[in-house]
């Protein structure tokens, strides 16, 4: 198996995007990664696209030719790449291995979503869970993820007002970032006093309805400088597989997906939790964001909301978390959010992420997750 590297990423703006097309999206995102990397369209050889209901969003199936076809790289090969909202961590995934099995040299991984084109998205989001125990009992994501919060306040004692932090750091972070969907900060009393969706989850602990597409473009590590000065490696990726429903879990406040995938990036990279310097963790809730930081083993269980508090996750603390904002503040477009985690990690390996740059980092993880934990990826990268 050979190392691989990243040499090229990019990201478009997310938010509701209502002039700009399916195609459009992730033909901006291709183009401007093969430009980061400073290669021609001819030099791909492979190309594959996390995607999780483009038929559902926006009537459109059979989107890698769609994609092949926009953006003028037939008869290049392209598959679309789903599980949910970490098809884009899985399309990163799926390059990773094709590169580094020697089968391809030079690929594009990517993804996209538009979501703001359906009057409800809610059907089409609620498909990543289980339809006929969950969904068609009018179980909603919100209401998923706001059992798995009341039972985590009950068993570790987590206040309303540390789920409310997760909103507020990542908000700190998003406001630095000029492709944010909500680049502005907010408080814990905005959080708390925000529209109520599912007990105790409020408003401004849920991540917004985004369009949006993100790129990146992988080599063997060996040939990485050939094209970049500043070349990213791959120093793990790693996939686990959990229950798609809550009731055939033993804690709904552990994503066991989450710990598997974890552990196996750990030993891949021959690191520890205290290793890593940044993290893009999955938090399409607030409290899938404190799942995250003791899912991948940063605090204890159950000591998330007062490391938060303490401000470990802050971009100047022990474990700076989503200093793109993350899904809260940056936008969760689905089949994307993964690609864009790696993008902003890549950022700030190369000393690019402008005002919201971490001081002297080196190494970096992303946490992308499928539905409620049903589907997780982790990958850490080095410079």
């Amino acid at each position: 198996m050979r190392d691989v590297a990243i040499i090229g990423v990019s990201q478009t703006k997310f938010g509701e995007l209502w002039d700009i097309s399916f195609r459009d999206l992730i033909s901006e995102a291709g183009l401007k990664a093969i430009e980061d990397a400073d290669i021609e369209g001819a030099d791909l050889e492979a190309m594959f696209v996390g995607n999780m209901s483009a038929g559902l969003f926006v009537q459109q199936e059979h989107i890698a030719s769609l994609i092949a076809d926009h953006t003028g790289l037939t008869p290049l090969p392209c598959a679309r790449v789903e599980a949910a909202c970490a098809s884009g961590g899985l399309a990163l995934r799926s390059g990773i291995m094709a590169v580094a099995s020697g089968y391809h040299d030079v690929v594009i991984s990517a993804g996209v979503e538009k979501m703001t084109d359906v009057v409800d998205p809610t059907p089409a989001i609620a498909t990543a869970s289980d339809q006929e125990w969950e969904a068609q009992q009018g179980v909603t994501f919100p209401s998923l993820y706001a059992m798995m919060a009341r039972r985590h306040m009950y068993e570790y004692g987590t206040t309303r007002e540390q789920l409310a932090m997760m909103s507020v750091v990542n908000h700190k972070n998003g406001a630095l970032n000029p492709l944010a969907q909500f680049p502005m900060e907010i408080t814990v009393d905005q959080v708390l006093n925000s529209s109520l969706v599912a007990d105790p989850l409020r408003l401004l602990d849920c991540s917004p309805v985004t369009d949006g597409a993100a790129a990146v473009i992988l080599c063997p590590a060996e040939d990485a400088r050939k094209y970049t000065d500043t070349p990213v490696y791959v120093k793990a990726s790693a996939q686990a597989s959990g229950t798609i429903a809550l009731q055939d879990r033993k804690d709904i406040t552990t994503i066991d997906a989450t710990v598997h995938a974890a552990r196996t990036a750990y030993n891949m990279a021959k690191m520890e939790p205290k290793d890593i310097q940044a993290v893009e963790v999955h938090d399409c809730f607030s409290i899938n964001g404190l799942l995250a930081i003791e899912d991948l083993g940063f605090v204890e269980k159950g000591q998330a909301g007062p490391a938060i508090e303490d401000g470990l996750t802050e971009r100047d603390g022990r474990i700076p978390v989503n200093p793109s904002g993350g899904l809260k503040s940056r936008g969760h477009p689905l089949g994307a959010t993964g690609i864009a985690q790696t993008a902003e990690i890549v950022w700030q390996l190369r000393g690019e992420a402008g005002k919201r740059q971490i001081d002297g980092i080196e190494i970096g993880m992303t946490h992308n997750i499928g539905g409620t934990g049903g589907t997780a990826a982790v990958h850490i990268f080095s410079n």
